[in-house]
């Protein structure tokens, strides 16, 4: 064989390998979407099931016949006030999510902009706050706040959001190293204060972050269980997380209308994801890249 041949041949092996290692990854990729996804599809067919074809064996995971009524009976039971539920759950994620944002890019600028005694001892001792185990410190934070008088209200669900998160204190510090500090001491030189530079040089620069911490934030707010099953006791008060309880009678579970309600809650999930989902990853993957 020719010299030619031998160098054709091996540019073809090459590019078998290339074309299977494509094909093996893209399969597991695939088979790995499916397993995500699949809890979402059953969910959406047991929305569309009668109830007798809930617990049927086999499983029916196309619902025959589709029963749509299923969610006009979610939206209108009177145990689910599906408008008040929202209410409450957007007052808790819009509150919560704005003290987050205040209060960690705060933080964030104090750690990576300036510079006063024990400041890495501080950074270091709020990235070990996040090791602790939110079951430590469930009791004694439960307690402070009946001393409050909190319990059974929405600020013992909205205050503590003031006071910053160390996971996106850590995210937003990461992203403001990344901006550079001659962009600061040119400002400084113009008498810019640090409330200035925060405001007109840091946070425009890090729109991407900020919103991925907002996103974050509101998706956590949104699909919180425990703090508003420990804190709030009125029913004019519970979210939307609480409101799945609703279909859950004494004997009996009403599954079908359980997941129907599931699909209404999760819709403006999935909905805010794929209308913000370049911002997101934008923010994930530059705070990733340079943090």
């Amino acid at each position: 064989m020719s010299l030619t041949g031998l160098v054709r041949a091996r540019l073809s092996s090459r590019t078998f390998i290339r074309r299977l290692q494509r094909t093996i990854v893209y399969t597991i990729l695939i088979v790995a979407s499916a397993a995500f996804i699949f809890p979402l599809l059953w969910m959406l067919s047991t929305s569309l099931k009668v109830q007798e074809q809930v617990m049927a064996m086999p499983p029916q995971l196309i619902p025959n016949p589709a029963r749509w009524a299923n969610y006009y009976d979610t939206l209108t039971a009177p145990d689910f006030p599906f408008l008040l539920l929202l209410k409450n759950t957007l007052t808790y994620g819009v509150i919560e999510t704005f003290g987050i944002v205040i209060s960690c890019t705060l933080a964030a600028y104090g750690f990576s902009r300036l510079r006063w005694p024990g400041r890495d001892l501080a950074f270091i001792a709020t990235l070990a706050s996040m090791m602790i185990p939110g079951t430590v410190t469930l009791i004694p934070t439960f307690l402070v706040f009946k001393w409050l008088g909190w319990t059974g209200t929405m600020l013992a669900l909205i205050v503590p959001g003031f006071f910053g998160s160390p996971f996106n204190i850590f995210l937003l510090r990461q992203f403001f190293m990344t901006i550079p500090t001659e962009l600061s001491e040119a400002a400084i030189v113009d008498g810019a204060s640090h409330w200035t530079i925060l405001l007109r040089v840091i946070v425009p620069l890090a729109k991407p972050a900020l919103a991925t911490v907002t996103l974050f934030e509101f998706l956590y707010c949104w699909t919180d269980f425990m703090g508003p099953l420990i804190y709030l006791t009125k029913r004019e008060l519970f979210t939307l997380s609480i409101g799945l309880y609703a279909f859950r009678e004494r004997w009996v579970v009403r599954y079908d209308l359980m997941m129907a309600a599931a699909t209404i809650v999760t819709l403006p999930i999935l909905i805010l994801f794929f209308l913000a989902q370049r911002t997101f990853i934008e923010g994930i993957t530059l705070t990733g890249i340079k943090g």
